[in-house]
């Protein structure tokens, strides 16, 4: 591109500076304004939590778009397993994220032990329930329990059952959910006289009550490992976002709704 130089006053050598300044004005591009999108695979326990870590970081990513799925993680590990979209999986047990690592789903560098939580026994406000053992009366018809299959919280709840020596005599009383949110949802409305959750969830209703806590010894650690998945278009994206769970702003946010900082 050829510029012709008109300017009184200005004599050479200043034509050629002038017209890289002019060139340089007349090729530059916009900045760039590109949005990437990050899709996380989380613990429905999670929602709450996360969806406010997210707003928080977004304050300087704002470039960046969250793109949630938040479920039971056993179902979670399965989809990812099937190819399911997911940058990022933090689950609420081990064993699913154990089940992706051996099967070489993640970046195994980024898995990290974030979060742990504890189980609790949960009523409608207005039950007279007082203890586990109460649950073997006639009047407890009810009890809403995850999926044993694919949701860590009844894994645990069956575990502590067994623990308290409560498992078969409840058995018949179980009805079954897709994830630990479905379990507070039905003893929010009466469709269970009872139910096995996270803290953490029992703590965002005001329509139910704990009626006690799970001793820690009657089932596994609760434990919420986090990791980059190996499927991703946006590593570095993924990497920055699961390192900033760690930071102080994040763990603030996390002990807010109630869960514990795993020891590191």
């Amino acid at each position: 591109m050829k510029v012709k130089l008109m300017v009184r006053g200005i004599q050479p050598p200043h034509y050629s500076i002038l017209a890289i300044v002019i060139l340089a004005s007349l090729t530059r591009q916009p900045p760039c304004s590109a949005q990437t999108s990050l899709s996380v695979s989380a613990a429905a326990s999670l929602r709450d939590a996360m969806t406010e870590v997210e707003a928080s970081y977004k304050l300087s990513h704002a470039h960046l778009e969250f793109h949630n799925n938040f479920g039971s993680s056993g179902t979670s590990a399965m989809q990812i397993d099937q190819g399911g979209p997911a940058d990022v999986f933090f689950s609420a047990a081990a064993k699913p994220m154990d089940d992706l690592e051996a099967k070489g789903l993640i970046v195994a560098a980024t898995r990290r032990n974030l979060l742990q939580n504890s189980l609790v026994l949960i009523a409608p406000l207005d039950s007279t329930l007082k203890s586990f053992q109460g649950l073997t009366a006639a009047s407890m018809r009810t009890i809403a329990l995850g999926d044993p299959a694919s949701v860590p919280a009844g894994q645990y709840g069956q575990q502590t059952l067994a623990s308290l020596h409560l498992l078969n005599q409840l058995n018949a009383k179980f009805v079954l959910a897709k994830d630990v949110r479905q379990v507070l949802t039905y003893v929010e409305t009466g469709n269970a006289d009872a139910g096995l959750v996270y803290a953490t969830d029992a703590r965002i209703s005001t329509k139910v009550r704990i009626v006690a806590t799970a001793p820690a010894s009657a089932h596994d650690l609760i434990v919420y490992p986090v990791a980059v998945l190996k499927g991703t278009h946006n590593e570095a994206a993924a990497r920055d976002f699961v390192e900033s769970l760690s930071a102080p702003a994040a763990r603030a946010i996390f002990v807010k709704y109630g869960f514990t900082i795993a020891a590191q």
